[in-house]
């Protein structure tokens, strides 16, 4: 039996909804999207950049949900015997509800922000704290104006453990979603020149960050990055909103989760911290630096909200990466099989040389080759085409064979790169498809990555295409 998520009449309290039809007791879980919506669920027709959500709400209770939210504005559309709530604004409601979800819970919540690793060290989290209790972690990368609150809503009653990640790309964003949230701790994984062409800087952006200071609860803990230029600047602020206490981690010698010895592995990395005054020896079950570092982060946060350090340690080795940030797969090619490393999800400067350095450690076949497929990074205003120049280093750096580029951006890398290196250029990801599966062969590691709007996934869908039914890549020869 599916235990209720919320009751009905709790719902229309919470958000002051008039009721229409007949309508269940209970609702056990939200959606926003009419295709995936699961017998039960409650519709919120949401209006977006590009569809409005009450277009879909008919399709959403064919397709089994228990009831719509929609707006006033909108009421005259439907029949009256459809179950149906009725909101001056279904944004409003839906962070209504979500205000609603935080007064109930005694979840202990952290919020997690940060220019590079907000997603994988949610998920990280999620790794280490639902083997120490019920643990609600928002989805994907819910996390702006919508996401938040949706992710927030979605909150069990019962849940022990809460991870919400926060993003923005503008000043101002941040303060009103960790306000809603109100986290115990807040991580703010690093501060780099990410979404430049809407900021004046660095400086900046580490302002926007620390926006998600002023939601902490009373006594709740800042997790800052020890290793990061704007350290100093971040403790700060964290200061001056009144945090009672900033835990830091990194290298540094005076970090209180720190980094004294760390292994890198092609799939994997072997730590040894001091963490909060413990020793810990540990395996991080992603590739990378970065990962290890992150890490650092998570153990904090999870010893803060009353998690075991000993079993947090542990279970890190089982963490996985997840859709576009790294996942793994083997493609089957005469005479063998290719390693794609999909990273498409997005990419920055700092984390494109992150998965530089993970391609670096990637082991290839005797005729195999380290091949970067790279798409624009895309938000980072004048500076953009000397950023994407600045790559060659990494490239150089982490001994990577060929490099495919694509969009106007990556066409600064492309000129900068040798002869020797180029694999091939278009200024679309579709342009590129042909050329890279007709350049791939066995025993090369391929790495697909390029901001979300570069559309590498298309990549990435391709090579999965042409190269099916490879080994499983975790049994690749390292």
């Amino acid at each position: 039996m599916t235990t209720a998520l919320w009751t009905t009449a709790a719902m229309a309290e919470a958000m002051h909804a008039t009721r229409s039809g007949a309508l269940p007791e209970s609702i056990n879980g939200i959606s926003i999207d009419s295709r995936t919506i699961a017998p039960g669920e409650a519709y919120f027709a949401i209006k977006g950049d590009v569809h409005d959500g009450h277009a879909f709400v008919e399709a959403a209770l064919k397709n089994g949900g228990g009831l719509a939210v929609i707006a006033q504005s909108q009421r005259a559309k439907f029949s009256g015997d459809l179950p149906l709530l009725v909101v001056p604004d279904v944004l409003a409601g839906l962070v209504d509800l979500a205000k609603a979800a935080r007064a109930r819970t005694q979840a202990k919540i952290v919020a997690v922000t940060g220019s590079v690793g907000k997603t994988s060290t949610k998920e990280a989290l999620r790794t280490v704290l639902q083997a120490q209790g019920a643990t609600h972690v928002s989805a994907a990368s819910f996390n702006n104006h919508w996401g938040v609150p949706l992710s927030l809503a979605r909150c069990p009653q019962d849940a022990k453990f809460a991870v919400f990640e926060i993003g923005m790309n503008h000043a101002g964003e941040i303060e009103p979603l960790v306000k809603l949230v109100r986290p115990h701790v807040a991580i703010i994984t690093t501060v780099e020149p990410v979404h430049l062409e809407f900021f004046s800087g660095i400086e900046a952006i580490a302002d926007a960050k620390a926006e998600i200071f002023t939601g902490l609860e009373p006594g709740g803990a800042a997790i800052l990055n020890r290793d990061n230029s704007q350290f100093a600047r971040l403790a700060e602020r964290a200061k001056a909103c009144g945090v009672a206490r900033i835990v830091t981690f990194g290298e540094n010698e005076h970090a209180d989760a720190r980094l004294l010895d760390v292994a890198l592995h092609a799939e994997c990395s072997a730590v040894h911290a001091d963490v909060l005054d413990h020793d810990v020896t540990y395996k991080v079950g992603v590739a990378g630096r970065h990962m290890a570092m992150n890490s650092l982060a998570v153990l904090a946060a999870s010893t803060l909200v009353g998690g075991d350090l000993a079993l947090s340690a542990l279970a890190l080795a089982a963490f996985e990466p997840t859709a576009g940030r790294g996942v793994r797969h083997a493609l089957g090619l005469p005479g063998g099989t290719a390693t794609l490393i999909d990273e498409s999800y997005n990419a920055n400067p700092a984390s494109m040389a992150a998965a530089m350095s993970v391609l670096g450690r990637v082991a290839i076949g005797p005729q195999g080759r380290r091949i970067a497929v790279l798409g624009d990074m895309l938000e980072l205003g004048p500076q953009g085409r000397e950023l994407h120049r600045g790559l060659a280093a990494a490239i150089t750096a982490n001994r990577i064979d060929l490099v495919f580029c694509c969009g106007p951006l990556m066409h600064d890398l492309w000129d900068a790169l040798p002869s020797a290196r180029k694999g091939g250029y278009s200024e679309t990801s579709v342009g590129l498809e042909s050329q890279l599966v007709a350049g791939v062969r066995a025993g090369d590691a391929i790495m697909v990555k390029g901001s979300l709007g570069s559309r590498m996934k298309v990549i990435v869908t391709a090579l999965e295409k042409n190269f099916p039914n490879g080994a499983d890549a975790d049994d690749l020869t390292v």
